[in-house]
């Protein structure tokens, strides 16, 4: 399993993501949700939450309900790039690597980096899962 690679399908952040996502969570920074602040930024537009898009590359993984516990631990999250509107994400994943927690679960970490339509690393992170021991 270390070592085991995989590149999920992309998705597509939308506006009406951006300002869901900004509603849900309470954060209305302007560099988000106001489009004349935002033009005036470094970015020079509205770009999407760095939450926003981590948490969408955690729906972008297909963990297995059958073997997946709980997500344990997101860290060491760098955010390398603004994710504007139209942009579409994708994660590469790795398997850096497992140990066991009891006699039943083990815990499987990666290391993913999230890309752009161009292939650009916009975010990376290691992620933690608890899953059930393969029988």
């Amino acid at each position: 399993m270390t070592g085991e690679r995989f590149v999920t399908p992309a998705r597509t952040i939308t506006e009406e993501d951006i300002g869901s996502f900004a509603a849900l969570t309470g954060d209305m920074h302007p560099q988000h949700t106001d489009p004349e602040w935002a033009a005036r930024s470094r970015f020079g537009e509205r770009i999407a939450h760095g939450l926003l898009v981590e948490s969408c590359a955690v729906g972008l993984v297909n963990f297995d309900p059958e073997r997946v516990v709980a997500l344990r631990r997101v860290g060491d999250a760098v955010f390398k790039l603004p994710v504007r509107i139209g942009d579409s994400v994708r994660v590469k994943g790795e398997t850096l690597g497992t140990r066991e927690l009891d006699g039943e679960t083990e815990l499987v970490e990666y290391r993913w980096k999230v890309v752009n339509q161009d292939g650009r690393m916009v975010l990376r992170m290691n992620v933690e899962v608890v899953c059930r021991r393969d029988s």
